[in-house]
């Protein structure tokens, strides 16, 4: 396929984000639930941005790769986190045949970006090794959600139309377990993160490759 410009994303530091803080803990958590031994605790995190939840989770014992398509995120990884192994690619590259499998993949606040979801979702699921789980995060939409966006007139806001390299993609739980099933994962089940589960602010997605 024509090789698309996916590099404008903006990165002005290596430090975690606002998102983070509802994120991470139930990452974590859901890691821990995964129950890997320490001699398979490798993670692939596709969408590695700035380094930061990379540096996170290799502080906590899990041997990290990752790629992010923003040459300004990653080398701001660089100058903070030189001893990770983060490298400027894409969903659309071949990561399998540059980096091989691994047992858990690790997206966040990614899909919503992509211009070829399934494109995305198939190389989600090619990073996996056989029994392997995907855990991929993205802004949450429901109608209770939309509803109170639509009320509160907060939908432009929240549609970021004039945010260059934003989102493009608006999921919901029904759309992002088709494009899941669709790759071929199963299992795939969701949390949801921030606020009351029905205002979440973002839903994980944990779905699982045969």
């Amino acid at each position: 396929m024509t090789q698309l410009d996916v590099s404008g994303y903006r990165y002005t530091d290596s430090a975690l984000n606002d998102s983070h803080d509802y994120l991470m803990p139930a990452v974590l958590r859901l890691l821990d639930d995964q129950g890997f031994p320490t001699d398979e605790k490798r993670i692939f995190e596709l969408g590695c941005g700035n380094g930061s939840m990379a540096s996170e989770l290799s502080h906590l014992g899990w041997d990290v790769t990752g790629v992010d398509p923003s040459k300004e995120g990653i080398s701001q990884a660089r100058q903070s986190y030189p001893n990770l192994k983060l490298q400027t690619g894409s969903a659309y590259d071949d990561l399998v045949g540059q980096y091989g499998q691994f047992p858990l993949v690790l997206s966040l606040e990614v899909v919503e970006h992509v211009y070829t979801p399934r494109h995305y979702a198939r190389t989600v699921f090619d990073l996996l090794a056989d029994g392997g789980v995907a855990i991929i995060s993205t802004p949450y939409h429901g109608y209770w959600k939309n509803l109170a966006l639509a009320l509160t007139g907060k939908m432009d806001k929240h549609f970021t139309a004039l945010w260059d390299n934003g989102h493009i993609k608006f999921w919901s739980m029904d759309t992002l377990s088709e494009l899941l099933v669709e790759a071929g994962f199963v299992d795939v089940r969701f949390k949801r993160v921030g606020r009351v589960p029905a205002l979440a602010k973002s839903m994980i997605a944990i779905a699982h490759k045969p």
